[in-house]
This record gives structure tokens, C-alpha cells and sequence, in this order.
């Protein structure tokens, strides 16, 4: 029989409590990855791959960049696994010492000069374990603050991870700015360059500590309570959730490009195509960024109100608009312009990325939320977020002209309208919800709910035989003496004392038999 989840589960976080850990956690997880798609596009190729001429050095450094991506879906199904197994809480944790860890150990690797080819295999490495880490680490972060907080207030819970990523975005471009209005070329180039990834291993710490005191997850000690746990998560959401895989996909994959093409992509034109010094396009990104801070929340707030879908459309339709805009403005050389290029696509980018956390998980149920979200999530991130610097360094080098990036990032737009167009509406997906676990439920623990049901109705049997008889023996006291009426009253009261019993035992075996299902 299942235990009450009250037993093992005696006090949970506050919501505010979760969102912070969530929110500093995922910072320093994007801080680190970002850093390294900045350093990709400003020095590895430089560093790393100094044998090969300028632009086939810029695609081989982007190429390492994608390894982080390819990374990401075997991460989101590794810690996805084990969060929805045994927990969300301690996966987080592993996720960001491992993030933290490799970061930390990009900032002591040795360049080609002196290791030669050694280098960049052990920058690929390095690389793939940051992808590791924050492929499992979105999910149970976006997981966890959703599951916190109650119904009405899902898309704002939900959106406080992905304020992780401007934030970790500003964070490093913040302080790759600072080195870089602080250090010559020759001094960033030769060791300045390594200081944001040791500064790493310091942030990390205060992560954990922040994160570590975060209890489980409410929805996960629900269904570990009830023994609903998926045995394999993976192959559930691939065999019985194929169309929302597909959906979050889908609607990733648009506002990944965007976003790549917008924060990363424009360090390369800006400083390759333009030629201008590449602090343009590092405070254009700082400032879109601190936007952001502020718009992603307010979005998810938004898509509680009038609904995920219709906020995500408009943020797609913007962004496809403003895609055609961005680039004639970067050519412009102006300071003000390239600012107001990169600030204006970064909004637009907002309100898709507030609802997106809510809209994807939304998809699949609590005992397969952690596995599929990540898998939805990441597994888009290779189609968009790994290829889109590659594809449009590729485009402009075979055109001539930004125009054709403009065209990639509406038709990927174009997909995530597709995916929006195919999904169920989150106010279905709530209500269902609960269904939909009660049905896990029943396959995984059928048997012990069989008995009780048994041992319900024939409580219930015996407490209907009891109030019968009852009614007989008092029909018998009117037809018999004073005497018997007072013999025959007390066996109705010892009859009826019974069948209340009965009627109180079924009433806990109901209750108990109520708690399997969440």
C-alpha cells in the first residue's frame, strides 16, 4: 500500500527559496557556456587552431562550440533519467559541479603552441562535459521551480531559470569587456583570456551552497509516494509522447537560431565583416542582455494571463520581422545602431524564451517531465543553437550578403510556428495532468489498489449488512415487550456500533487508496 507522501516529505521550499537556487545555479551554468562561445568567436581560433587561415580557424573554434550541443541530448537524458528516478535535487547538484568543474579546467589548458594537437582534443573534452552538464541541468532547474508553485503562476515559476541565460550571458560578456577595455590585444590574447574561466570554480561554490538546501521536488514526492516512478523515462516519452517530443523541438528550434545568430554570430560580423573593434558588439550584447533580465519574467507572467501559445507566435513573428532589419543596421558602423539592432532582436527573443520553459514542459506528465522536457529542449538545440554560427559564417562566406542569414533565421521561425501550431493548449495539459498520472498509476501499482478496493467493498458490504440488521432487529423490538424492546435496542446499538466501524474503515482505505493517485 502506498505511503502518505506527508511521511516522507515533511517541509518543502518556499517557491521564492527555489527560484533563487535555480536562478543563481543556471546563471553560472549559461555564464560558462556562453563564456566559451564568446572565446570561440573572439581568440580559440587564434589559440587553438593556428595553423589554418582566419575564416576556416573561426569554424573549426564554432565547430568545438557545437560539440557542447551535441552533448547537451545525451545530458538531458543521462540526469533526466535519474530526476525522474530518484530525484531532481541531487542531480542539479552534480550538474553544476560538473559544469563548473570543466570550465574551471578550460582556463589551465595549455594552447597549440605548446601542447600541439594535444590542445584542442582536450579543449573538444573539456567542451563535452560543459555539454553534459547543462543538458540535464535546464530541465530539472525549469522542472523544479514549476513544480514548486501552483497552477496559475506556472509560465513566471518557470521563467526564472531562463533568466539564467541572459544573466550568464551578461555575466560573461560583462567581464570579457572589462579584461578587454583593461588588457591589450597581446594580453587578453596570451593569458587574459583565461581569467573568466578560473573566476568559474569561485562562482560555483556559491551555487552549490545556495542550491544544496532546496528541498525535493512536491510532484516527485508525489509520485515516488505513490511508487509511479518511470522504470525507463527515455523510452516512455519516445512510445507514448512521440507528438509532444516532437512539438518541443519544434518550437526550440526557431528560438534558437534567433538567439545564436542575435548574441553570437554578431561577434564575428561585427568584428570580421564591419571590421570594428570587437567591444561594438560586446556592449550591444551586454545591454540586450540586461533587458532581458527584466523581460523574460515579465512575459512568462504574461502567458499565465492570456496563454503560452499567443506570446511565443508573437515574440516568432517579431523576431522574423526584425531579422531583415538587423543586419543592414550592424553595416551601418554605428555604435547607436548596432546597440539598437541587437537590443530590439533581444526582445522579441524575450517573448518567446519567457513562456518557452512552461510551454515545453506543459508537454509531458510529472513522472516523465524531467527526461522529456530535456530531451525536447537540447535535442533541438543541436538543429539550431550548434549550427546556426557555423551556417552563417557559410552563408555570407557563399552569398556575399547577411541577407541570407536573415532568410535561415524566418524559415527555422517558420518551424517553431508549426510546433506551437501542433500543441496542446497548457490549460488542457493542467486539467489532464492529473489524469494522466492517475493512469501511470494504476499500471504500476495495480495490484495493491485491487486489494484495497477489495477489502473497500467488502467493508462497505459489512457495513451495509450491519445497518440491515439493524433495521430488522428494530422492527422486531416494536413487535416485542419492554423487555425485549431494551434487550433488542442494545443489540442494535453493538449491530450499528459495528457497521459504523465498517463504514469508518472504508472511509480510511478509500482515503489511502485516493493518495496513490496525485
Amino acid at each position: 500500500m502506498a505511503k502518505r507522501t506527508t511521511a516522507t516529505q515533511p517541509h518543502v521550499s518556499a517557491p521564492r527559496r527555489v527560484i533563487l537556487a535555480s536562478l543563481v545555479g543556471t546563471s553560472l551554468e549559461w555564464y560558462d557556456f556562453f563564456l566559451y562561445g564568446s572565446a570561440a568567436a573572439l581568440v580559440f581560433g587564434k589559440l587553438f587552431f593556428p595553423t589554418f587561415a582566419s575564416v576556416t580557424a573561426t569554424l573549426l573554434a564554432f565547430a568545438t562550440y557545437a560539440v557542447g550541443f551535441v552533448a547537451r541530448p545525451l545530458g538531458g537524458i543521462v540526469f533526466g533519467h535519474f530526476g525522474d528516478r530518484v530525484g531532481r535535487k541531487g542531480v542539479l547538484v552534480a550538474t553544476l559541479l560538473l559544469m563548473g568543474g570543466a570550465t574551471f579546467a578550460i582556463g589551465l589548458l595549455p594552447t597549440y603552441a605548446r601542447w600541439g594537437a594535444v590542445a584542442p582534443v582536450l579543449l573538444v573534452t573539456l567542451r563535452f562535459l560543459q555539454g553534459l552538464g547543462l543538458g540535464g541541468e535546464w530541465g530539472g532547474a525549469v522542472v523544479m521551480t514549476m513544480e514548486h508553485g501552483g497552477d496559475e503562476r506556472r509560465g513566471l515559476n518557470a521563467s526564472w531559470p531562463q533568466v539564467g541565460v541572459p544573466a550568464g550571458n551578461l555575466l560573461a560578456a560583462g567581464v570579457l569587456w572589462v579584461l578587454n577595455g583593461a588588457l591589450s590585444d597581446a594580453a587578453f590574447l596570451s593569458w587574459g583570456w583565461r581569467v573568466p574561466f578560473l573566476l568559474s570554480g569561485v562562482l560555483v561554490v556559491v551555487g552549490l551552497w545556495i542550491r544544496v538546501a532546496v528541498t525535493e521536488s512536491p510532484a516527485f514526492a508525489e509520485v515516488e509516494g505513490a511508487s509511479a516512478t518511470a522504470r525507463m523515462p527515455l523510452v516512455e516519452v519516445l512510445t507514448r509522447h512521440p507528438r509532444s517530443l516532437l512539438v518541443a523541438m519544434a518550437a526550440r528550434v526557431g528560438t534558437d537560431v534567433a538567439f545564436y545568430t542575435f548574441t553570437l554570430y554578431v561577434l564575428t560580423y561585427v568584428t570580421g565583416t564591419v571590421k570594428l573593434p570587437r567591444g561594438y558588439a560586446l556592449s550591444a550584447v551586454l545591454i540586450g542582455s540586461a533587458v532581458q533580465l527584466v523581460l523574460i519574467p515579465l512575459f512568462g507572467a504574461l502567458s499565465d494571463r492570456v496563454g503560452r501559445r499567443p506570446v511565443y507566435a508573437a515574440g516568432a513573428v517579431a523576431a522574423a520581422v526584425w531579422a531583415f532589419a538587423f543586419f543592414p543596421l550592424l553595416d551601418t558602423g554605428n555604435r547607436a545602431a548596432i546597440a539598437l539592432a541587437v537590443v530590439v532582436a533581444l526582445v522579441a527573443h524575450a517573448a518567446m524564451y519567457g513562456p518557452q520553459a512552461a510551454f515545453v514542459a506543459e508537454q509531458f506528465p510529472a513522472r516523465l517531465r524531467y527526461s522529456g522536457a530535456s530531451m525536447g529542449y537540447q535535442i533541438a538545440g543541436i538543429l539550431g543553437g550548434a549550427l546556426a554560427p557555423i551556417i552563417a559564417v557559410q552563408l555570407v562566406a557563399a552569398t556575399g550578403t547577411a541577407l541570407s542569414v536573415s532568410a535561415y533565421v524566418l524559415v527555422a521561425l517558420l518551424l517553431t510556428g508549426v510546433g506551437l501550431a501542433f500543441a496542446r493548449d497548457e490549460r488542457s495539459a493542467n486539467r489532464t495532468e492529473s489524469a494522466n498520472q492517475t493512469d501511470s498509476v494504476s499500471r504500476t501499482g495495480s495490484a495493491d489498489r485491487t486489494d484495497s478496493a477489495g477489502r473497500t467493498g467488502s467493508v462497505n458490504r459489512t457495513g451495509s449488512a450491519g445497518r440491515t440488521d439493524s433495521a430488522s432487529r428494530t422492527g422486531s423490538v416494536n413487535r416485542t415487550g419492554s423487555a425485549d424492546r431494551t434487550d433488542s435496542a442494545d443489540r442494535t446499538g453493538s449491530v450499528d456500533q459495528a457497521g459504523s466501524a465498517g463504514q469508518g474503515e472504508a472511509r480510511t482505505v478509500a482515503a489511502r487508496t485516493a493518495e496513490v493517485t496525485p
